[in-house]
């Protein structure tokens, strides 16, 4: 199965850090001592001793929460038409009171000039209270489509959010995936150093479940622990998330896994494109899209199993294969040598 990266259960070291301390008493709520550890590893790895932590249980969760806490009621979050807020979360962010503010992207990707634009024409319009006003960015590293900003496009985003004084938020659900690339000159710092939030995924990474949220900017995470309250997503045993991360970060473990699935995503390219297909979007992460005849997709679906992305016109289809932490070189060799045979 290639549908997701986030099939199976998680990694081994999860499990084991997990039973090993299953009969400890700790308090809840994140206030334990693992969350104080693994927020003690993610401040160091980030370069930020002054970020605020906090651990959620998934990436929707998360996007509303952070979202709905930073904005007023008036307020809006500029974001790619492909964004996962716009797109897959089923309007969580709108049932909120915030619009979601849809720019069209290239490649899953939109850009300084975009966000400019779109705060530029608010307040040249006669009466802009009458609009939703344009306060946030939201950004995808990587985006929904596996492509990744460059640092010159995060700094220009960046730079632009400052100079409009709006946050800059990326969603990380696939952070290790993006920063692990050989195409990526994105460190973890440089995410730390030009957002005002973000976060670390796990639930696609490897944890069983998690996210961890940084806010470089402290003063946007004020009162933040009762938003999570509010929205129902503070964890009571919230040092299963701790300790996770914990496992994850500590040895390199997280971005160690992520890199071997971009390498084995991107052999899966290479056969596709050895047999003559072309790719929907330029990815070199752990997400890839061929586009397939209808009917090849049939044949390969009697052996293999995956999302139909995008109809390209009557005769094909944008496919994704995505591979994950658990995904084994027996699997997509298995993959790769049916691929030859198309």
């Amino acid at each position: 199965m290639f549908d997701s990266d986030y099939l199976e259960g998680c990694l081994p070291e999860i499990l084991e850090a997990l039973q090993k301390t299953n009969f400890e008493q700790t308090s809840g709520y994140g206030n334990d001592k693992y969350c104080e550890k693994a927020a003690e590893i993610i401040r160091k790895l980030c370069a930020r001793e002054d970020a605020d932590i906090h651990f959620m249980v998934g990436g929707t969760q998360t996007n509303q929460t952070v979202i709905a806490s930073i904005l007023r009621p008036y307020q809006g979050v500029i974001c790619a038409d492909t964004g996962h807020i716009n797109v897959h979360e089923t309007g969580a962010v709108e049932m909120t009171g915030h619009k979601v503010l849809a720019l069209s992207a290239q490649e899953g990707k939109i850009t300084a000039k975009q966000i400019e634009k779109t705060i530029e024409s608010h307040y040249r319009e006669d009466g802009p209270e009458h609009m939703v006003q344009p306060a946030m960015a939201y950004i995808s590293f990587p985006t929904e489509k596996g492509t990744l900003y460059t640092l010159s496009e995060l700094e220009s985003i960046s730079k632009t959010c400052q100079k409009h004084h709006i946050p800059l938020f990326i969603d990380g659900a696939r952070l290790g995936y993006g920063l692990s690339s050989p195409k990526c000159d994105v460190t973890l710092q440089d995410i730390a150093r030009l957002s005002d939030v973000f976060y670390i995924g796990g639930t696609k990474q490897g944890a069983l479940f998690g996210e961890a949220v940084v806010f470089c900017n402290r003063n946007l995470s004020v009162d933040y622990r009762y938003f999570i309250k509010q929205h129902g997503a503070m964890l009571a045993k919230g040092r299963l998330l701790g300790m996770q991360f914990q496992t994850l970060l500590e040895n390199g473990l997280y971005f160690e896994v992520a890199r071997r699935a971009d390498l084995l995503a991107l052999e899966i390219r290479k056969a596709f494109e050895e047999k003559g297909y072309k790719m929907f979007t330029d990815s070199y992460t752990n997400q890839q899209f061929p586009i397939l005849p209808n009917e090849t997709i049939k044949k390969l679906k009697e052996n293999f199993s995956f999302e139909n992305w995008v109809k390209v016109d009557e005769k094909r289809t944008a496919v994704r294969f995505c591979t994950s932490w658990a995904t084994t070189q027996e699997q997509v060799q298995t993959l790769i040598q049916e691929i030859k045979t198309l």
